[in-house]
């Protein structure tokens, strides 16, 4: 039987990659965003749900949905999330910080806590994060989106030891920079904030990593279904950068 997999915050980025690499190979794909304008120019084969993953009501819905219409779910990719705001931790709004914790931290508790029965009931899943490398190493002036990320290895961790007797892998990808619109406008606001240009921000992320270069969503999504596969049948509670091998979190320029 082909995969079930629901892809949170999927209409665009590595999300819409993730979708994209899942359904190559035969999976059945379900795609949540909050943006219905990018839910609507998604393949007509792709199941879709409009959701804001951060909202418990319309999460729980979503999963009443996905039981009545698959009977179950193999694979949860817990994608959704938001860059949060730039700035020193003296000058960082609460609210910014609360939105990103909300959508990146809650959102994969909310998507976790809803996948699990349903994988406990047939004694089979995986679960995937949407980690970063700053939830790894930190990262000067992103303190909420540092912070959301190191919770979600923590819930990824602790999900992994509680769902693994149960036959249920957890594992989360790290990106490094990816290419895309997200990243071009963390680095703007880096670049207004030390007072420099958007290139030499880029240029700075790219000197900080092995390989010299930025990840794409495709190298992410790659990960994703290599560890949906029986080929990484006993890779769990893993935390695996696909980054380029970042050796300085925080770039010079």
């Amino acid at each position: 039987m082909a995969q079930r997999v629901l892809i949170t915050g999927g209409g665009s980025g590595i999300g819409y990659a993730m979708a994209q690499a899942f359904g190559s190979i035969g999976a059945q794909v379900w795609v949540t965003d909050i943006d219905q304008t990018a839910l609507d120019d998604c393949p007509k084969d792709w199941l879709c749900s409009q959701t804001d993953m951060a909202q418990e009501d319309q999460v729980i819905d979503l999963f009443v949905n996905i039981t009545k219409t698959w009977g179950g779910l193999d694979v949860l990719c817990s994608n959704a999330g938001i860059a949060g705001p730039t700035a020193m931790i003296e000058d960082m709004p609460l609210e910014g910080f609360q939105a990103c914790i909300g959508v990146n931290l809650q959102g994969a508790f909310l998507a976790t806590r809803a996948a699990a029965p349903l994988m406990k009931a047939q004694k089979a899943g995986v679960i995937i994060y949407t980690s970063s490398t700053s939830g790894i190493h930190g990262h000067p002036n992103r303190a909420p989106y540092a912070a959301a990320k190191w919770g979600t290895n923590g819930i990824m961790k602790t999900v992994a030891m509680e769902l693994g007797p149960f036959g249920i892998r957890a594992n989360s990808i790290c990106p490094g920079a990816v290419e895309g619109p997200r990243i071009e406008r963390v680095l703007e606001r880096e670049a207004e904030l030390k007072g420099t240009s958007r290139d030499a921000i880029y240029q700075g992320y790219a000197a900080g990593t092995s390989m010299r270069s930025f990840v794409t969503a495709q190298d992410v999504a790659n990960m994703a279904v290599f560890l949906a596969s029986d080929g990484a049948r006993m890779v769990s509670g893993q935390i695996i950068a696909v980054d380029g091998h970042t050796e300085n979190p925080d770039p010079k320029i």
